[in-house]
């Protein structure tokens, strides 16, 4: 079953006109109640849909618009915008070498996240923001609460197809800017604006370097033993006047972040000491967090997990509030 987010489920039933939301939202509890509990709302909305006749996903369609892109999916074909470029980051699996490249793409209906790895990278050097691609033989997988399209063995990108056209990205629909007073469990495509006023030091972790899955003792459940790569995840207190929040930046969001190497982030596993400077230099800048919002049950609390990271543009803020 693909995972479909609960309100785009509600949202095309509803719109059938076969229930309000007032008598979906009881059929979803009676549903639960009737399997004592052992399924969860979406798990309720997607019987009642099935029940009902109602089609959530059109998969015979050529190519998907991006807010159509659910994790799970396979063999996905769909026409987006270059929204923005990251660097080719290298890594190392055993005695050989990778690459991995990451892209922001989207359409007038949301963005999401391109990974390239290897020798899919080759056109990323060719490609410019603003450049249409034709994405063929996708696979969704999720990364912490995300969506991102992978290219398949038999992947292809092709760059400014004759007659694909995007006019207009809708971004405003991806990250809705919100301020920490207001958020809720469970909320994604949250834009936060905001001052760092607490820094943790980072929490290092082994990975298999071919599915990025912790390994313990380099054993991979996967892929057996293995040649652990280095992962890490980084936490911080966001603060934007309204309230605060703990924010937490996995891998590449650190990287981001801090504009450091694996080689330099392995330095401060080796000596944490050296990472007291990097807390210091961060306490008071400004910084736009992209993410979705997640309630930790062992704290009880809400925390941010980052998918995009940003430095504070002032001028362009002060466009927006002249808007």
């Amino acid at each position: 079953m693909f995972k479909i987010p609960l309100a785009e489920i509600k949202e095309k039933i509803v719109s059938s006109g076969k229930l309000t939301l007032q008598d979906l939202d009881v059929k979803i509890k009676v549903k639960i109640n009737e399997l004592s509990g052992l399924i969860s709302e979406e798990g309720a909305a997607h019987i009642i849909a099935n029940e009902l006749g109602i089609e959530l996903i059109n998969q015979n369609r050529d190519k998907l618009k991006i807010k159509e892109i659910y994790m799970g999916m396979k063999n996905v074909s769909a026409v987006a915008k270059v929204v923005k470029k990251f660097e080719i980051r290298e890594f190392a699996k055993g005695e050989n070498k990778g690459k991995v490249a990451n892209l922001i793409v989207g359409d007038e209906t949301g963005t999401l996240r391109l990974v390239l790895w290897n020798d899919q990278t080759k056109p990323f050097e060719k490609l410019n923001e603003e450049d249409i691609i034709l994405i063929k033989d996708a696979y969704v997988k999720e990364n912490n609460g995300s969506r991102e399209l992978h290219l398949g063995e038999r992947g292809e990108l092709v760059i400014n197809p004759s007659g694909e056209k995007i006019e207009r990205v809708r971004q405003g629909s991806a990250f809705e800017r919100k301020t920490i007073g207001e958020l809720k469990d469970g909320i994604d495509n949250v834009e936060l604006l905001g001052t760092v006023v607490q820094v943790f030091d980072p929490r290092f972790f082994e990975v298999c370097p071919q599915c990025a899955k912790r390994v313990n003792l380099s054993q991979c459940e996967v892929h057996g033993t293995v040649n652990p790569a280095l992962s890490y995840v980084l936490n911080l207190v966001f603060d934007d006047g309204t309230g605060t929040i703990r924010s937490v930046f996995w891998k590449n969001q650190t990287s981001h972040l801090l504009a450091r190497s694996d080689e330099e982030m392995g330095k401060y596993k080796e000596n944490p000491a050296l990472f007291e400077s990097v807390k210091t230099d961060l306490l008071g800048e400004q910084f736009k967090l992209m993410g979705r919002v997640k309630r930790n049950e062992m704290f009880d609390r809400l925390e941010f997990n980052v998918q995009l990271v940003e430095k504070a543009n002032p001028a362009e803020e002060i466009k927006r509030l002249e808007k």
